[in-house]
């Protein structure tokens, strides 16, 4: 039996109303089958199953409160019951249940599907050690960060059958924001791996089962049980999974008729998983328009692609360059079409794909302004020069962007306002209260931007360590998620790499970023007017124009200035 953990439902929440449950306890479910309504501050949405099964407990009653991370409901996905609930039941009524006068709703057996070798299921054995012990325990794959609800494995660092310590790195996995390492959550043995380099696992589903230490027990052959489960799983099929009951049963799914699927408002309810469903959403396609080649219809990621394409050939639309970049870019990939001689084809995915969909909705959607000025921090690199030494004495080394920082710390909490979020679908304004400045990174997989939290309370030297571990494993597409969260301001230093000036687009929901130019020596002209060398850096913001106006940014930015100019201001305010 498992718990299933009420997901992140959207930034900033971290509770729901239970609205109305679509099942009751005893009741199956399907894969991606709606469970329950619930409703947060911003919307009503539908909870789906994440694997074929039964429920066999509801924590929490229609009316009260939910909390993310927490278990909102329990199921068991073993063979016995997802594909014999009819006789374990015992009863002759159409739905396959027994249900009392005002029972919960019910959900009609399906018909057994004829039997075929991928539909098989292996049975476990009535006796002797060939099954996975009981102590085994499944590791649910856990939340990678927002929005994110599956992964790719990359490389396993454990082999079945071998030892694991607590905290030591068991997998390391891909998302669409970085690469990352999942650690053992406890010293034992690992059993069983449920994914291979290169499959997907999903979030809150078995990535590894383990045996924990001190829990194996010899037997009679004087070998121990999890090493025979292991020999009696590498003997199975490729596609049988191990016979635990928190284990997603995948194949109980594929032995499921067509009919069976759940049906809503009189109508069957299209196979698709989580993932494909929101990409249907951010496409603006119809879910059920598009045909499906997957098992029982369901539509995969390919449908989606195919549809895409057939839809864009037929509208003859006014953009032919743009609509020839799409179909080169989703043909050649996902269908296999001919591309000239000479061309390479490299799909847009990973990092870079959700940095081109995040882009392209903030120009769309922020009506972004630009405010520049240039800065004289020729007093500013004299005092990091003076520093140096004193970090150095500690292998530790201070560059520009930590004393940036804090100064822009210090500025907006003059301005709190540069530091809100803002909430375009409830159009309200988000303020913060500690300030998290974020940093483009430009990595290998593409643009990165890890925040340092609470600046407003760390020392410089807190700060610059921060720097320079965001910085490293940026470049190393290692960030973790939560470093990659909550964000309320942006710097964009692109004249580390040589340039002058930049518009940067903003990190919606953040409501500013700034870009920074190059320190240029150049001429200026002192208070007695005689011409003098001068460190010169530009600075150029980009502002949301539904909450800041140009005033108000340029009173910010003058503030900001003063410090950078005269760093030794900042004294007078730092806490």
């Amino acid at each position: 039996m498992s718990d299933f953990l009420l997901p992140d439902l959207g930034e900033g929440i971290v509770e729901c109303e239970v609205v109305k449950w679509l099942v009751g306890e005893g009741d199956r479910i399907a894969e991606d089958q709606p469970v329950v309504e619930v409703s947060t501050d911003k919307a009503v949405m539908e909870i789906t199953a994440p694997d074929t099964g039964q429920v066999t407990r509801l924590y929490c009653g229609e009316g009260e409160t939910a909390r993310v991370h927490a278990p909102l409901f329990a199921y068991d996905t073993s063979s016995d019951i997802a594909t014999h609930t009819d006789s374990a039941s015992g009863g002759d009524d159409t739905n396959g249940h027994d249900h009392a006068a005002g029972a919960g709703p019910t959900t009609r057996a399906p018909e057994p599907a004829a039997a075929t070798a991928e539909a098989e299921i292996p049975q476990p054995p009535e006796s002797g050690g060939e099954q996975t012990p009981a102590a085994a325990k499944p590791f649910l794959l856990p939340d990678l960060g927002e929005g994110i609800v599956e992964c790719e494995v990359v490389a396993w660092r454990v082999a079945e059958g071998e030892e694991i310590a607590e905290d030591q790195p068991v997998v390391e996995v891909s998302t669409d924001k970085a690469v990352m390492e999942i650690t053992a959550p406890e010293a034992g043995r690992l059993v069983r791996r449920h994914c291979q380099v290169g499959e997907s696992a999903r979030v809150h589903t078995p990535l590894f089962t383990y045996h924990p230490a001190g829990g194996e027990s010899p037997n009679a052959t004087g070998t121990t049980t999890d090493t025979t489960s292991r020999a009696a799983s590498d003997a199975a099929p490729a596609t049988a999974p191990a016979a635990t009951p928190a284990t997603t049963q995948a194949s109980v799914s594929r032995g499921t008729s067509a009919s069976a699927a759940p049906m809503r408002d009189g109508r069957r309810r299209t196979p698709a998983s989580p993932a494909v469903r929101r990409r249907v959403r951010e496409l603006g396609l119809n879910l059920d328009e598009i045909p499906g080649s997957g098992k029982d219809g369901r539509v995969l990621k390919e449908d989606v692609l195919a549809f895409q394409q057939h839809r864009d050939s037929a509208a003859e639309t006014a953009q032919p360059a743009a609509k020839a970049a799409t179909e080169t870019a989703t043909t050649a990939t996902a269908r296999g079409a001919e591309v000239p001689a000479g061309v390479r084809v490299e799909p847009l995915k990973g990092i870079r794909a959700v940095m081109a969909r995040r882009m392209s909705e903030a120009a769309a959607s922020i009506p972004h302004f630009a405010y520049g000025d240039e800065f004289d921090v020729t007093e500013l690199l004299a005092l990091r020069e003076r520093l140096k030494a004193r970090f150095a004495e500690r292998d530790e080394r201070l560059t520009l962007m930590p004393l940036l920082m804090k100064a822009l710390a210090l500025a907006v909490s003059e301005f709190p306002l540069l530091n809100c979020r803002f909430d375009a679908d409830a159009e309200a304004i988000h303020y913060q209260d500690g300030c998290h400045i974020g940093m483009a990174v430009d990595s290998q997989s593409g643009l990165l931007v890890p925040n340092v939290k609470h600046v407003e309370g760390l020392s410089l030297r807190q700060v610059a360590a921060e720097v320079e571990r965001l910085t490293r494993a940026a470049r190393e597409g290692r960030v973790a998620p939560a470093d990659l969260k909550g964000g309320t301001i942006s710097i964009s230093n692109i004249g580390a790499l040589g340039g002058t000036y930049a518009m940067p687009i903003i990190n919606a929901p953040e409501v500013a970023i700034v870009a920074l130019g190059r320190v240029q020596r150049l001429p200026r002209f002192d208070a007695e007017g005689r011409v003098v060398a001068r460190s010169i850096m530009t600075v150029t913001w980009s502002g949301d124009h539904r909450v800041l106006d140009g005033g108000t940014m340029a009173r910010f930015c003058n503030r900001w200035k003063g410090y950078l100019e005269a760093p030794e201001s900042m004294l007078t305010e730092l806490r």
